[in-house]
């Protein structure tokens, strides 16, 4: 079994900062990429920033930035930097990892979300 769980969410005014984490647990052999998404009310869960296992980064325009994805390979870990955060950037956020279980086979894996809301 492989588990994905996301923490720091919360609550911050227009402006404020946040960093989101994602820790990526059970049975891996190794993970091909991480990212993070969003859904805010009304609308479909949205991309916004992804990171490869060579580094490669890719972020959606409207984040760009003002967001920064990092990770930490040695604790299969991903982080997600946000920074002047606007109302829009409400919604819950999901962690998402493409990655070879142990058992074989390569799939993607989903978190439980977390709410950020931010305040105008």
């Amino acid at each position: 079994q492989v588990q994905l769980v996301e923490s720091g969410g919360g609550l911050v005014q227009a402006g404020g900062s946040l960093r989101l984490s994602c820790a990526a647990s059970g049975s891996i052999s190794s993970i091909n990429s991480m990212g993070w998404y969003r859904q805010a009310p009304g609308k479909q869960r949205e991309l916004v920033a992804t990171i490869t296992n060579g580094g490669r980064t890719n972020y959606a325009d409207s984040v760009k930035g003002r967001f920064t994805i990092s990770r930490a390979n040695a604790k299969n870990t991903v982080y997600l930097q946000m920074n002047s955060l606007k109302p829009e950037d409400t919604g819950v956020y999901y962690c998402n990892a493409n990655l070879f279980p142990t058992t074989g086979g390569r799939y993607e894996y989903w978190g439980q979300g977390t709410q950020v809301t931010v305040s105008s």
